[in-house]
């Protein structure tokens, strides 16, 4: 299982990014997928993710903001109307199970992406 992140970088407030994930190793549909975000001194919080039922878990900071999918052998995250304090890495993963968006439920990381927003 390999996960490469792409995207990532300086934007200002009230712009968007997209964040990709191009997976590898493993069928892509029947795994849980999450995004995930760390800011220093913190562990990663869950942001979006999508357990292997199906449900979609969005932190509530985000919500009506950023989008969770999944095409062919891609994971991705569209954030649109970006805030200050969205800034931090944003981390990629993927699990069989991942029944909840928190970081021990999930094994297979990316290597993360630098999203900062200027105000």
């Amino acid at each position: 299982v390999q996960l490469v992140q792409s995207g990532g970088g300086l934007v200002q407030a009230g712009g968007s990014l997209r964040l990709s994930c191009a997976a590898s190793g493993f069928l892509l549909e029947y795994y849980a997928i999450g995004w995930f975000r760390q800011v220093p001194g913190k562990g990663r919080a869950g942001v979006v993710c999508i357990d292997n039922e199906g449900v979609t878990f969005t932190e509530e900071s985000v919500k009506g903001r950023f989008t969770i999918g999944r095409g062919n052998a891609e994971i991705y995250l569209q954030m649109d109307s970006l805030k200050p304090e969205d800034t931090a890495v944003y981390y990629c993963a993927t699990d069989v199970w991942g029944t909840a968006c928190k970081e021990s439920e999930y094994v297979y990381w990316g290597q993360g992406a630098q999203v900062t927003v200027a105000s």
